[in-house]
């Protein structure tokens, strides 16, 4: 970890007469959307105060997501318009920060052709921003650092988005090197946290008044591997579930290979983990699966299932799938319509293949056509809307406790929010019961939601 002490006490010397305005915004998964906020965290020892408008901005980080090509397509074209800003007002200091620039190539892009941003800052160098930022005020032309550090979440600040659901890393970067997936080039290897940091984190977090806590990591049940025994993922939510306070524990994201029965076992042990299992399956082919490198098969994944089912045959589940990976035959992709048939998911986030540069997918023919692509894409979503209408039914007549995430979109007076099981409820409530815990009878399913009242 950088020692940021003097560098953050100049920058408040500096700022000592106008407190800058900075506009952070992060791209991609719950993981990035966390250190956006510590990006903030840092910003705001530093002096800083935030703004939504870019146009006011005194200081602009976009903390970017590398998973898809056209993600880093995005970014470019927004740090391309950007040059306008920097002319009208060149005082600013533009920042990358993120997976796209935790590769060297890309940071050397930008530092070639986008003479508009003032540095670049990698996923593991985000407590370097304090002395980026520092040679920036002090006159260099363009700084960066993506080199990897111990990691700082138990001692930086964070300003979060909500005010009581909190994303808690308990650990980084990934060894298992699926064929289509950058993420262990851009995030390193698995480095999990102490377990007391992270109990002292949550604690803290539920004293503060938080209600959900989403323990974040890129295959978080294969966290404590590199702690040599001290703690496994099921016992650390074990550890987890003792902390007095009305809260609820979910997680995110579970490799099949690691989804043991201990863990399930936690799950269904523990009341405040949240009764619900992300489990991504990809395929439901074990030739795609092997050219995935998932190192799992679909009777291996279905024995999890029908532990989980054995034990709560209603039990929620929810999973990724890709469509369309290189040479999926027609019997493959009926395999992946029969596993959500035998699966029954209550929701499924699937995706077209897209080739990633830098992925050894991307090195593979892929001989399928787009529109064939988009047939099979249709066709699943169609099998997977018939069995969430049928499979939601399961709650009419039942009691649902939720948290109210907000106001619903299309009723008025109504609230929106998710249950236990992941469940996105909507029932007729007063604002003022948003970001706490209610009981709703269910009254009615959707394909995408059930409908309630609040039990009396």
């Amino acid at each position: 970890m950088i020692d940021n002490t003097a560098a953050i006490e100049q920058i408040k010397y500096k700022f000592a007469e106008k407190s800058p305005k900075a506009y952070v915004r992060s791209f991609g998964c719950q993981q990035s959307v966390s250190d956006g906020e510590k990006i903030k965290g840092l910003l705001g020892l530093m002096g800083c105060q935030f703004t939504e408008d870019e146009n006011s901005a005194d200081i602009i980080i976009l903390n970017t997501c590398a998973v898809r090509e056209n993600a880093e397509d995005r970014v470019f074209g927004i740090v391309g318009s950007m040059k306008k800003l920097k002319e009208l007002k060149p005082s600013l200091i533009i920042g990358i920060a993120g997976c796209m620039t935790a590769q060297s190539h890309v940071a050397e892009k930008i530092k070639k052709s986008y003479p508009q941003v003032d540095f670049v800052m990698g996923t593991s160098a985000i407590s370097a921003l304090p002395h980026l930022l520092l040679e920036c005020l002090e006159g260099a032309r363009f700084s960066a650092d993506i080199g990897e550090y111990d990691d700082f979440s138990a001692v930086v600040p964070q300003i979060r988005e909500s005010g009581f659901k909190a994303s808690v890393p308990i650990m980084f970067g990934c060894n298992n090197f699926c064929t289509y997936c950058i993420v262990p080039y851009v995030r390193g290897r698995e480095r999990s946290r102490k377990p007391e940091d992270i109990i002292n984190e949550v604690r803290g977090l539920v004293r503060d008044g938080y209600k959900e806590i989403m323990l974040l990591g890129q295959n978080v049940n294969s966290y404590g591997n590199d702690l040599e025994g001290e703690m496994s993922f099921p016992q650390l939510l074990r550890e987890l579930n003792k902390i007095d306070g009305d809260f609820w524990i979910r997680f995110m994201s579970s490799h099949p290979k690691d989804a043991t029965r201990e863990l399930a076992d936690a799950i269904f042990d523990c009341e405040k983990v949240a009764k619900h299992l992300h489990l991504p399956v990809q395929s439901g082919s074990n030739g795609v699966l092997r050219r995935m490198n998932r190192r799992y098969t679909v009777e291996k994944y279905m024995e999890t299932v029908d532990y989980i089912r054995s034990r709560d045959p209603g039990f929620s589940l929810t999973t990724d799938l890709i469509i369309g990976f290189p040479d999926e035959k027609d019997e493959d992709f009926q395999g992946t319509l029969d596993i959500i048939k035998r699966v029954r998911y209550d929701n499924i986030y699937s995706f077209i293949y897209s080739k990633r540069t830098g992925t050894k997918a991307a090195e593979m023919d892929d001989p399928i056509s787009d529109e064939e692509k988009g047939k099979r894409m249709r066709k699943l979503l169609e099998v997977q809307r018939e069995i969430s209408t049928e499979h939601y039914k399961r709650f009419i007549g039942k009691k649902l406790r939720v948290l109210a995430d907000g106001k619903a979109k299309k009723r008025e007076g109504w609230l929106t929010g998710k249950s236990s099981e992941f469940i996105i409820v909507e029932f007729e409530a007063p604002e003022s019961l948003i970001g706490q815990f209610v009981d709703v009878e269910i009254t009615d399913a959707m394909n995408w939601a059930v409908v309630g009242v609040i039990s009396k």
